[in-house]
């Protein structure tokens, strides 16, 4: 039953109202004056009580649902989850993809790879792994026993400009995440160190922090990426010891920094003493700038996958270490989880020995550029970031469309895309904008049909629209 009577004194909580409410629900719950199970008003009504904006209201429901004290129902409403804080994460990472079936959804949210040979390729791979498997699959593995296979991901990544590298530099990974997840354990020291990260940034790496104990400090980007007064305005007020940053494709908005932005956040990330974590797993099919990592290889920490190019359901992931670090890389490595699964690695071994790896990657790739053509050809006409090879576009909306009027319109045509909300922090401001994913599994007329339907959404805001 909603509690129409709740009605909290916020004077008694100073700073921004927002925190204001979040801590009077928190009060509340821990005290047993919201019980659980208790439906929360809604978020126009309790606004208009406290004679508050309703997005106000929104972003303390928001902060109470990440910590686990409130749980909203599509439909039905919020509802006080329970009296204490869930332990461990409050959210997914990723939101679970829409594959159709039965929903009549396209799921434009997550990219996704194309099916362009892989299959008959890891089954000849696993063929020729079922003749070799022997004691060396019985045993834990090692660091010692990818020494191979850390001098293929040095030859796969012969296409970017990374300065002088080696098998010594690489440390391998369950996947990206896994990776970001080791440059913190390798890096963040104290009670309560400070990450860095775009204002607008992939969420994983806000994500990590949090289990790593971190503070989430923001900082400002323009279309060049992070802006480096503000970056060096951070490092002064924060004492930051890690900066999170993509240079070559920005998630989510396309951007690729200039070489003189990134000489210029590497002369700060120096002076600051500051580690910087460069994000490749997005990039541009072809690269012709130095990454961080050649600029300033005794602290970027590069991390590379290939569930963009080859296959997310893999988990193989690397970070070319800064030099003279590998081996604290790969010691982390082994602390947290040995090395990698032995399957995975003789498999990946393989793919990359044999030249699957790379005639994968091309067909992917030139299966995404087609793609793109296609949406840029549908889209073209509005506020479109976009750039070759990368598998997704930055869209700012038009003047009458709101993002989340957006979404849920979109999503009423059978169309999921994701909000420039799932980028920021909590309590930053976000653009009028969502990302659209380059869905390379779906069927190519399915794509274009997309296509279609946001173009026509686009061109028709919601006073024009008959629904």
């Amino acid at each position: 039953m909603t509690d129409t009577s709740w009605s909290p004194d916020l004077t008694q909580f100073p700073g921004p109202k927002y925190l204001a409410l979040s801590r009077a629900l928190r009060e509340a719950i821990r005290s047993g004056e919201l019980p659980a199970n208790t439906q929360l008003p809604t978020v126009r009504d309790l606004a208009w009580r406290l004679h508050l904006t309703p997005g106000t209201v929104a972003r303390a429901y928001q902060l109470a649902t990440q910590e686990g004290l409130l749980a909203a129902t599509v439909g039905r409403g919020t509802f006080v989850a329970a009296q204490t804080p869930r332990l461990g994460p409050t959210q997914p990472l990723y939101t679970e993809r829409i594959t159709g079936g039965t929903t009549g959804l396209v799921d434009l949210r997550p990219p996704q790879v194309p099916e362009v040979g892989q299959a008959e390729a890891f089954r000849a791979a696993l063929l020729d792994m079922a003749t070799t498997t022997g004691q060396g699959w019985l045993d834990y593995t090692s660091q010692m026993g990818e020494a191979a296979l850390r001098a293929e991901v040095v030859r796969w990544m012969g296409d970017r400009i990374l300065g002088p590298i080696g098998p010594e530099d690489v440390a391998l990974t369950h996947g990206g995440q896994n990776a970001i997840h080791l440059i913190f354990d390798c890096c963040l020291r104290g009670e309560r160190p400070v990450v860095l990260i775009e204002e607008l940034a992939y969420p994983g790496f806000r994500y990590a922090a949090r289990a790593a104990r971190a503070e989430v400090v923001a900082v400002e980007i323009d279309e060049h990426g992070i802006v480096p007064a503000a970056l060096e305005a951070a490092c002064r007020r924060h004492g930051a010891q890690v900066l999170c940053l993509t240079t070559e494709a920005q998630n989510p908005t396309t951007g690729r920094m200039p070489i003189r932005r990134r000489q210029e956040i590497a002369e700060i990330a120096r002076a600051y003493d500051l580690q910087v974590l460069e994000d490749d797993c997005y990039s541009v099919a072809v690269s012709d700038i130095p990454s961080l990592r050649a600029l300033a290889p005794e602290r970027v920490w590069l991390v590379g996958s290939v569930s963009k190019t080859v296959s997310a359901a893999l988990r193989f992931g690397y970070v070319i270490c800064p030099a003279g670090m590998g081996e604290a890389g790969r010691l982390t490595a082994q602390h947290g989880f040995f090395a990698l699964s032995r399957p995975v690695a003789d498999l990946m071994l393989r793919l990359f020995q044999t030249g699957a790896a790379q005639r994968i990657r091309e067909a992917v790739q030139a299966e995404f550029a087609l793609r793109q053509q296609i949406l840029v050809n549908h889209l073209g006409a509005f506020d479109l970031g976009w750039q070759p090879g990368v598998p997704f576009v930055w869209l700012r909306l038009p003047q009458g469309w709101r993002a989340s009027t957006f979404l849920r319109t979109a999503e009423s045509r059978g169309v999921l895309v994701r909000s420039a909300d799932e980028y920021a922090l909590v309590h930053a401001r976000a653009p009028n904008a969502v990302r659209i994913a380059i869905a390379a599994a779906l069927p190519r007329d399915a794509f274009e049909t997309a296509m279609r339907t946001l173009a026509d959404l686009l061109a028709r805001p919601p006073s024009d629209l008959l629904v």
